[in-house]
């Protein structure tokens, strides 16, 4: 039996994180945290652009007009289409904190999680962005702020804090677009890595990256883990389904901290026919 995974993007990123299908422009958008760079690929062409951001670029997120919505380290930034404009849609910069991961609600939110480079616990925080720039803090201490997505009907938000080693589970209420009821969805055991970027398939699974795990896994929606797919980079950060049906799974890796990293640390790679992903919801902004 061949390995599970394929080589999408052979890259040396420092911290490859954040994959997102763009089905209008057909292209998957990662970005490379600390090298400050957002990158696209192509898999039906193999083209790829990079474009270098003036701050570390936690996440990029397609907008609904065209262009990104980016989460930087003084904030939410908003770029027009193939770069050709920015402007600070929030600044809020504060010494010592980042943008971290985003993800985009099922309404056209942007919920933007931010850290402290030096991982420094309640130094980090959740808040959703709205289309007009209104910023709604979500109460709870929170250190490394990481994946977020959204259940199938859209009645729960999965979150993880990466120091907890838990993903967790929120009742979410479009009406109020608040995230409440927080309670453990799943744990990961001791000396199998943190969760880190997850993703939320057609059935309701969640699968999570697992830095310093070396794994992606998929849990069924009642918290059991499902299955996992080993990969051969110690710091796998994140996940989403790509490609015209949504079926194949992108994972991006980091080579960051790592004193001898393997040669694809810092590649995506992708799971073919893995699943089904969800369409993704552009910004609204």
């Amino acid at each position: 039996m061949g390995r599970a995974y394929e080589v999408a993007v052979r890259e040396q990123a420092v911290l490859g994180e954040g994959p997102t299908w763009d089905p209008a422009a057909g292209h998957l958008v990662w970005v490379d945290i600390l090298a400050s760079r957002v990158h696209t690929y192509a898999p039906a062409t193999g083209r790829r652009t990079v474009m270098a951001t003036e701050q570390h670029v936690g996440a990029a997120k397609p907008r609904a007009g065209g262009g990104l919505v980016v989460n930087l380290r003084d904030g939410v930034g908003l770029y027009g289409p193939e770069g050709s404009s920015f402007d600070w849609l929030v600044r809020d910069p504060v010494p010592g904190r980042r943008g971290n991961d985003a993800a985009v609600a099922p309404d056209g939110a942007l919920w933007a999680g931010t850290m402290r480079y030096d991982e420094a616990p309640g130094g980090g925080g959740l808040a959703r962005v709205a289309p007009d720039g209104t910023v709604t803090e979500h109460p709870g201490e929170v250190a490394v702020s990481n994946g977020t997505g959204w259940s199938p009907d859209g009645r729960l938000m999965y979150y993880v804090d990466s120091p907890t080693r838990r993903v967790d589970v929120f009742d979410y209420d479009a009406e109020s677009q608040r995230a409440l009821n927080r309670r453990p969805f799943a744990y990961i055991e001791e000396g199998k890595g943190f969760p880190d970027g997850l993703t939320v398939d057609a059935e309701g699974r969640v699968w999570v990256a697992l830095w310093d795990g070396a794994e992606v896994r998929a849990y069924a929606p009642d918290g059991r883990l499902d299955h996992a797919v080993a990969l051969p980079v110690r710091r796998p950060t994140a996940c989403a389904f790509g490609g015209p049906d949504l079926r194949d799974l992108y994972v991006t890796t980091a080579r960051t901290g790592l004193d001898r990293p393997h040669p694809l640390s810092g590649s995506v790679l992708v799971l073919p026919d893995a699943g089904r992903g969800l369409p993704g919801t552009a910004f609204a902004g």
